[in-house]
């Protein structure tokens, strides 16, 4: 069975994302840098012509700009393919909470899978490029194609996996050990990309960074120059420098 076009596949299963034609760009399966993110990585041959066949829009979103907003009808996953986006919710009280930063080869917009509707907000900072997968499209083809389906499930799996992390390191961890964390962590995530794992730009503020990590912003530049006292990090601005890993490391271990 010939899989049906994109246009097809929205069409009559979720309201089209939002793109202006000034943002609207297309790239195919076959040639796109990010296809370990969406397909498994064991596929069938013919499985994998199928999907080749698939061309998805991608959208260019600039720094401020969002993504999605909390209330937004669910419509699509995003994969990004470039830059740096961040994830908040209103607390209660009307205050943003930063929930999460994303870079190039995670997916957004899962919030919405279970309620039809974006939970939060998604903001770029620093210009971005998303490519967006209609989740009508995702469902039909995991219906046919199995693997893509159980693909699907490790990413919501490694996403709650990665939630209860935030909720581990939130609850018991001291104000020095959720920086190092948060530095560690993200020397981890460039390493995966081909990028250094001991010099790399923050694209968040100091204040997003106490948000996420439940610090006041006064903490998190405190912490921030006793690192570079203890010469366990180098600080230029947002350019950091991971001087002593182990040293980050051994804080998490105390």
């Amino acid at each position: 069975m010939q899989i049906a076009t994109i246009t097809q596949i929205t069409s009559r299963a979720a309201p089209k994302a939002t793109l202006s034609p000034a943002r609207k760009r297309e790239t195919a399966c076959s040639s796109c840098n990010l296809r370990e993110l969406c397909l498994p990585n064991r596929i069938g041959e013919e499985d994998l012509a199928r999907v080749e066949q698939i061309v998805f829009a991608r959208r260019r979103v600039r720094r401020g700009e969002s993504l999605f907003k909390a209330g937004d009808l669910f419509n699509a996953l995003y994969a990004v393919r470039s830059g740096f986006l961040k994830t908040t919710v209103l607390n209660d009280d009307g205050r943003e909470q930063v929930t999460g930063f994303n870079m190039s080869g995670e997916l957004l917009g899962l919030d919405g899978i279970g309620g039809g509707v974006h939970e939060g907000n998604a903001v770029a900072l620093d210009d971005c490029e998303v490519c967006v997968l209609p989740f009508g499209l995702i469902e039909e083809l995991g219906r046919e194609i199995p693997a893509i389906q159980r693909n699907l499930h490790g990413v919501l799996s490694r996403e709650i996996a990665r939630d209860h992390g935030v909720m581990m390191l939130l609850g018991s961890m001291r104000a020095e050990e959720r920086l190092a964390a948060f530095l560690m962590n993200l020397s981890k995530r460039f390493t995966a990309r081909g990028y250094s794992p001991s010099d790399f730009h923050l694209r968040m503020t100091r204040e997003e960074i106490g948000s996420y990590l439940g610090l006041k912003l006064e903490t998190v530049s405190r912490l921030f120059s006793r690192f570079q006292s203890d010469r366990l990090i180098e600080v230029q601005q947002k350019h950091v420098r991971i001087l002593d890993s182990i040293g980050l490391k051994a804080l998490l271990a105390s």
